[in-house]
């Protein structure tokens, strides 16, 4: 049984997402600042959860290094990308996938308990709410596992500035909006760090945020990241350094929260 039961809007990006984020300048750079942490935090041998896997970009490079996936994503055409990525890197018998929509992980079967779990670029702004996302999580992970999840930031200045520099204040400041912002028919919300750390209480334990693009522009300025290779460079080199340090992680483009299983 699957519980993706409503089309996703995602269905129609798998086949396009890889080109347009994944292997762009800017999407690269971000993935790699993700990775840095997902890999710290999960061991050969570990097994652990994805929410919203894509196209299983983050699954692929994880079970590289030995840990087992289950890719999970409300859309499935981005699960059948997954699963022919999988296959082609060679690490198809560490990775498997399932549809499934993350607003419902309280209600899923998953055969934990796993030794962590992560979600990545956005995919938890787009469930209706996190009381399921952490009902489940506090279910499906043992005591002491890590959680690291990467949603998209409330206050985003690169943002701001891009937008009303080309007269468009609807699009800055589209993230304050109260109700979220409407995208392909869905909302999508995006919570202060603050209301994050209290919706995975009192399960989980809060051991950080950082930055992922608060320095680095979103990917919507992948043009004049074409056009300024060494700043993009320079402006992800001193984010790595400055990641941790209050007010970075609440004015980026993402936030990475990394949680443990009390």
């Amino acid at each position: 049984m699957t519980l993706a039961t409503v089309p996703s809007p995602f269905e129609g990006l798998a086949e396009s997402y890889d080109e347009t984020f994944t292997r762009s300048l800017i999407g690269t750079r971000m993935r790699r600042a993700v990775w840095r942490r997902l890999d710290a935090a999960f061991a050969s041998g570990a097994r652990v959860l994805e929410l919203g896997c894509g196209t299983g970009e983050d699954a692929v490079h994880l079970a590289g290094r030995g840990v087992s996936v289950l890719a999970t994503d409300p859309a499935e055409a981005m699960v059948a990308v997954t699963r022919a990525k999988a296959a082609r890197a060679g690490v198809e018998d560490r990775v498997r996938t399932r549809a499934l929509d993350a607003g419902r992980l309280d209600e899923a079967d998953l055969e934990g308990p796993w030794d962590g779990a992560f979600s990545n670029f956005g995919a938890l702004n787009c469930v209706s709410g996190l009381a399921p996302v952490s009902a489940g999580l506090s279910r499906l992970v043992r005591p002491g596992g890590r959680v690291l999840l990467c949603l998209l930031g409330r206050y985003v200045p690169w943002e701001w500035a891009w937008f009303l520099v080309r007269g468009d204040r609807k699009a800055a400041f589209r993230r304050l909006s109260p109700g979220g912002a409407e995208w392909r028919g869905m909302r999508v919300v995006y919570p202060p760090v603050r209301e994050l750390r209290r919706s995975f209480e009192p399960a989980f334990r809060f051991l950080g945020a950082r930055a992922v693009g608060a320095l680095v522009p979103p990917s919507y300025a992948e043009e004049w990241a074409g056009r300024h290779p060494r700043l993009l460079a320079a402006l992800d080199g001193v984010e790595r350094l400055v990641e941790a340090l209050p007010p970075f992680p609440s004015l980026a483009d993402h936030v990475l929260l990394e949680l443990e299983r009390r």
